[in-house]
């Protein structure tokens, strides 16, 4: 398995290499100027273009790209162009807030949706099952920012119990990790349905009951951990997704995590930030899909991983 995970990490170095080249050359054809933002509305074109060449954005774009992976290579992410802070301890500042936020949502995801799905596997075509699969297409159908101003209408405004944004505690992460999450509850409930559904039917389910094994134990034991492979596929690329995928949570929010961070600095084309932003998302995911990959053999020690 070790020698898996190596190759799976070295992999990972030329798909990196691709996806930085595709979003340099995405943030570099964007309309607008960041001189000139930098700059000021009444900045001169003398002004903007000494702006420019401090920044190094009258270069060749090879000779930008170059420096940008140099860079990089030694760990450095380069200077915002906005605040003149280094991207690193930017991050540092915006990571934890979105990473915590997105376990927080998988967390009560994962389990609402796995105990919707096995209650509904369980009670099929009963009234249970329907209410289930309610909640389930519900959750998948209503948009997150529409979702997001409700609970800030209902929560905040009227009731008066949670901040309606920023971060100031705990209480802050609730209605965004409850929108967040709310569609991947729904997706991990129709899975772990169907997948609990298919295994329930099973030879071994039915062995297993006729040698007087008590219904809980074959529900539990054998077949929600042998449903578990599908839903685990499912739930890592859905958290994948979460960590660069809740800009919209955040803007609705005002929450100070990496996605309201990546607006800001699509608005002002603030090429580092952008650029950094981008392939830390990257790597993310192919870290995600990794780790489930490996999980695979954990849940199911049959399954040999190719190395």
């Amino acid at each position: 398995m070790w020698r898996y995970i190596a190759r799976r990490i070295v992999e990972m170095i030329p798909i990196l290499i691709v996806i930085s080249i595709l979003t340099f050359l995405f943030i570099h054809f964007i309309p607008g100027d960041p001189a000139r933002l930098v700059a000021g509305k009444d900045a001169t074109l003398e002004d903007v273009e000494n702006v420019r060449h401090e920044m190094g954005l009258d270069k060749p774009i090879v000779t930008q790209y170059v420096d940008y992976m140099k860079n990089l290579v030694t760990g450095e992410l380069g200077t915002s162009l906005t605040t003149g802070l280094p991207v690193i301890d930017m991050f540092k500042t915006r990571f934890m807030p979105s990473l915590q936020l997105t376990f927080l949502s998988m967390f009560w995801a994962t389990l609402m949706g796995l105990a919707i799905g096995v209650f509904s596997a369980i009670n099929k075509n009963k009234w249970p099952d329907y209410f289930g699969m309610v909640t389930a297409v519900s959750g998948i159908s209503i948009p997150g920012f529409w979702l997001g101003l409700l609970l800030i209408q209902l929560f905040s405004v009227q009731l008066g119990l949670l901040p309606t944004g920023g971060l100031d505690g705990f209480s802050s992460y609730i209605l965004p990790s409850i929108t967040l999450g709310a569609g991947i509850m729904s997706m991990i409930a129709r899975f772990t349905r169907s997948s609990m559904l298919e295994t329930l039917q099973a030879d071994y389910i039915r062995t297993g009951r006729a040698k007087g094994l008590k219904e809980r134990s074959v529900i539990v034991t054998h077949a929600l951990r042998n449903s578990l492979i599908s839903v685990v596929t499912v739930a890592g690329l859905q958290f994948g997704f979460l960590l660069g995928g809740s800009v919209v949570v955040e803007t609705v929010f005002s929450f100070p995590g990496m996605g309201r961070l990546l607006i800001d600095s699509i608005a002002f084309r603030d090429y580092p930030v952008i650029q950094s932003a981008l392939l830390l998302f990257a790597f993310e995911f192919i870290l995600v899909n990794l780790v489930v990959d490996v999980l695979y053999t954990v849940l199911n020690p049959k399954i040999q991983l190719d190395s």
